[in-house]
């Protein structure tokens, strides 16, 4: 903070000056603002607000112009020429952030300037002008921009800077491995975090010996690690190196004997490619740290243990060490050590109970206390609410927590965050909890064996944001404790024992976003009330009793995942859903919708998931469904749909979209807000210190499920799968007609399903062309004709059916993934031979179309061969018998003349 003084002295500012002001509040003012209302035409501008002059010489020496631009011209371009400052002499100081600033022109050269500030504007590029005139500046400002490109040539010429900041921006390149920041020899601030800078950290920085904080945080740099670097710089009181893709090994007794260390940040990006070791060789450090954070590494391998250098430190305030595969007992010492810690995190390692916790200890400045993800297998401390009663978020998800709730939870005041989701906790809510914590506005029970009621009585959660008790063994009606929380936001009451009907007063959450009541034995129709919930986003109800129709007044504009699967709901499908333009996913299958499917689905431009399977509708599939162009999952199976298939479906994408609106498919975000701590690093004093509370922005990860058949199995597809699924399911209709050539060039779809239907005509050779194709069904058709031998190019096909059908010839050659098909893909064709069927094509019975004899034309022909043969054998013996007489009667004849002779 920088106090304003106004001018005492007796002579008034420099006309020049004047004048020059005068002119700025014009540009600041543009186009009919009225900031700086004190600046006026005739006044001594010395004593103008924001502006500050030598008291000896009269002459302007500060501008403090930050955030002097009207806010309602946030959305306009704005360009400042900083020629204007020409006039200023003697300008040390120059503060323009929070202006809307969206560029700058111009020439400034001030020999005087020591600090300059372009923080929180809307830059792009980099100025172009020259600060090489600038010799003296010191402090250099562009935090909070979108600034593009690489860092500016010209900045090595300010080998007075002490500070340099690009914190917040889109810079991108590497780094020059000489010259540009290692001339700054005088450097003491180097923040370049929060970018997209590439390549290696240049060696020679490690010549900026002056250098007290150095964060390249949040970037894409790359390589080995530069232990080099941080070993040279000794008066490094804070290194922010995290998240960057570093690889290779660093150990931390480098840093043994570097006293003015308070913050070390090393949380390594998704892969663990780097190895981090503070036990070979071990050490006695000479630094207090404040934080340390190490996350995301391979920290001491083989052994894994926590670092014992933490032995020594008695002043921290942030201890993150999570996500390293750490194990042993939890480590009670870091607490007892570190009375002040204000944030620990040992989340996702493999730590055992138990939880430790002196009732005779408090730790009245923690804030946040995570131990997710670990197998602690203990029960929660009874007097954990005794020992951080000042706590703003507790997280013991996931680490197979045993035993009831404890009734000390109640004593958290300022608990905002309680995550005990996914443990095997038992027993009912304690009601002490549900009076004490009145601040709390996010709860996740879920997924545990709790039961009782809902919510004890007499619950006051007035500020809740989010409930999440799902998986659970609660029973009765919906409670009416959490009518309280008028701000509701998430409601999870999924998987439990819930009956009766959908309570009226649900229309009182008139902010509620998610609502997920499925799995449940809910009954009855959807209550009038539902129309007060114009907020919602995500809507699931699915897999209860529920029935009747949708309440006509319902409006959800803002509508993207609707689940009513599985429950009696009948009637049209609900034309009050064509008021939901923004609808990403349809889930109405198994209900008893009737009639056809509207023309308006047309209108659900965003529609990527659409389930109308198992209900009653009919009539033709409307070509307007071709409209629906994003759409990757379309199931219409097991309806009484006839007629023919549109051709036009090949407009529709079937192919993986990444995202939607900030929103992927499968799994997406929830943004909300919560208390949080924030550490700010004062160079000036070398001091971490803790700021006020801030409200923070909290995401939620919310999983969508959606049920459908692919590869002969119908499955659950959960999350983020979803985002690769893509299919057509129109099985089990009465579909007529040939299968459309077009259908060949639906490129991206993964499973295809059309059996059960009373298609004919030919397998189209198209389908060669379905390269991604992984399941093909076309059973229980009267296709006919040859099965195209081109389909043995679909190398990811595991699923092909074509059995039932009429076809005919040879199946498709034993290669690539034919060569896995069994006979049961093609049986119940008469006509068809080749492996792996029985039949071999040499004996197979001609098909038809091939003899041209009509059935009368057979037997007459069968008759023909009857009587040649009849007649062949006939005359064959007529033949012997007229020879044989001829001979005998030739031999007699000779006979009865040597009989004469001799009697003669």
């Amino acid at each position: 903070m920088v106090k304003l003084e106004s001018n005492i002295g007796s002579m008034a500012c420099l006309e020049a000056e004047r004048v020059a002001l005068l002119k700025l509040k014009v540009a600041f003012n543009h186009p009919n603002g009225s900031a700086l209302p004190s600046w006026q035409p005739l006044g001594d501008c010395c004593t103008w607000e924001s502006v500050i002059c030598n008291n000896s010489t009269n002459r302007v020496t500060y501008l403090l112009l930050n955030y002097t631009r009207p806010y309602e011209f946030s959305n306009l371009q704005w360009s400042l020429n900083v020629s204007d400052f020409f006039p200023f002499e003697d300008l040390q100081g120059l503060d323009l952030s929070g202006n809307y600033l969206s560029g700058l022109f111009g020439t400034i050269r001030l020999n005087n300037l020591q600090k300059i500030s372009f923080r929180d504007n809307k830059l792009t590029e980099v100025p172009s002008f020259d600060l090489a005139a600038s010799r003296k500046l010191e402090r250099l400002f562009f935090d909070f921009n979108s600034l593009t490109g690489s860092l500016p040539e010209w900045i090595e010429s300010l080998t007075s800077l002490r500070r340099l900041s690009f914190y917040v921006n889109n810079l991108n390149g590497s780094l020059p491995k000489e010259g540009g920041l290692c001339k700054l020899m005088n450097l003491e601030v180097l923040d370049l975090s929060i970018n997209h800078f590439v390549g290696q950290i240049p060696m020679c920085l490690s010549n900026l010996t002056s250098l007290h904080l150095l964060d390249v945080s949040d970037n894409d740099f790359e390589g080995t690690f530069p232990s080099s670097i941080i070993y040279n710089l000794k008066s490094l009181a804070y290194i922010s190196l995290s998240n960057n893709h570093f690889r290779g090994s660093f150990s931390l007794s480098l840093l043994a004997n570097y006293s003015n260390l308070q913050v070390f940040d090393l949380s390594n990006s998704k892969e663990q490619d780097l190895k981090v070791e503070t036990e070979n060789p071990p050490f006695l450090p000479s630094f207090q740290l404040k934080i340390f954070r190490v996350t995301n590494c391979k920290l001491n391998e083989p052994s894994y243990t926590i670092p014992t250098f933490l032995y020594h430190q008695h002043d921290l305030r942030m201890l993150d060490i999570s996500n390293n595969s750490l194990a042993g007992r939890f480590p009670k010492w870091l607490l007892a050590n570190n009375t002040k810690l204000d944030y620990f995190n040992i989340s996702h390692n493999f730590l055992t109970g138990p939880l430790d916790l002196s009732a005779t200890s408090k730790f009245p400045n923690m804030d946040i206390f995570d131990v997710s993800t670990n197998p602690i297998q203990e029960e929660i401390p009874p007097h954990i609410g005794l020992v951080f009663p000042n706590l703003i978020s507790l997280n013991m998800s996931s680490s197979s927590i045993q035993g009831t709730l404890p009734a000390s939870l109640g004593d958290m005041r300022q608990l905002n965050n309680l995550d005990l989701s996914n443990n095997n906790l038992s027993g009912y809510i304690p009601q002490e909890f549900g009076k004490g914590s009145n601040d709390l506005r996010f709860l996740r029970l879920s997924n545990n064996n709790l039961h009782g009621p809902f919510l004890p009585t007499g619950s006051n959660f007035t500020k809740l944001l989010s409930l999440h008790l799902a998986n659970n063994n609660f029973m009765g009606r919906m409670p009416e404790g959490i009518m309280n929380s008028s701000e509701l936001r998430m409601l999870d009451l999924s998987n439990n024992q819930l009956h009766g009907e959908i309570p009226n007063w649900i229309g009182s959450f008139q902010n509620l976003t998610f609502l997920i009541l499925s799995q449940n034995s809910l009954h009855g129709p959807i209550p009038t009330s539902f129309c007060k919930l114009t907020e919602l986003v995500y809507v699931d109800i699915s897999q209860n009793n529920l029935s009747g129709i949708l309440p006509k007044c319902v409006t959800m504009p803002w509508l993207r995942y609707l689940h009513l699967q599985n429950n009696q709901f009948s009637g049209p499908i609900p034309t009050v859903l064509a008021n939901s333009p923004l609808l990403i996913t349809m889930d109405l299958m198994n209900n008893k919708f009737s009639g056809q499917i509207p023309k308006w689905i047309s209108s659900l431009l965003n529609l990527r998931i659409l389930l109308l399977k198992e209900n009653k509708l009919e009539g033709p599939i409307p070509i307007d469904i071709c409209q629906l162009r994003n759409i990757s999952i379309l199931d219409l199976s097991q309806n009484n749909l006839s007629g023919g298939i549109p051709s036009c479906l090949n407009n529709i994408a079937f192919r993986r979209l990444d995202s939607m609106y900030g929103n992927v498919l499968g799994k997406f975000v929830v943004p909300w807000t919560t208390r949080s701590t924030e550490f700010a690093y004062f160079p000036d004093t070398n001091e971490v210190i803790e700021s006020e509370y801030n409200i923070q922005d909290f995401r939620e990860y919310q999983e969508q499920v959606v049920d459908f058949m692919s590869k002969s199995r119908y499955e659950s597809y959960r999350g983020s799968i979803l985002d690769f699924m893509s299919g057509l399911d129109l099985s089990h209709n009465k579909l007529t007609g040939q299968i459309p050539p077009q259908m060949g060039y639906l490129s991206g779809i993964h499973t295809l399903n059309l059996s059960n239907n009373h298609l004919t005509g030919p397998i189209p050779e198209t389908f060669s062309n379905l390269k991604q194709l992984e399941s093909l069904d076309l059973s229980h058709n009267m296709l006919s004709g040859h099965i195209p031998s081109q389909l043995t190019g679909l190398y990811y096909l595991s699923v092909f059916l074509v059995a039932h059908n009429n076809l005919s010839g040879r199946t498709p050659e034993r290669v690539n993934q034919f060569a896995t098909f069994e006979a049961s893909s093609y049986e119940g064709n008469p006509l068809l031979c080749g492996p792996p069927l029985d039949q071999n094509c040499s004996s197979a019975v001609k098909p038809p179309g091939m003899d041209t004899h009509t059935p009368s034309h057979r037997q007459d022909h069968d008759f023909k061969d009857t009587f040649v043969w009849s007649f062949a054998a006939s005359f064959a013996i007529a033949f012997l018998s007229i020879i044989t007489f001829l001979y005998l009667n030739s031999y007699f004849s000779s006979q009865r003349g040597f009989w004469k002779l001799c009697c003669m």
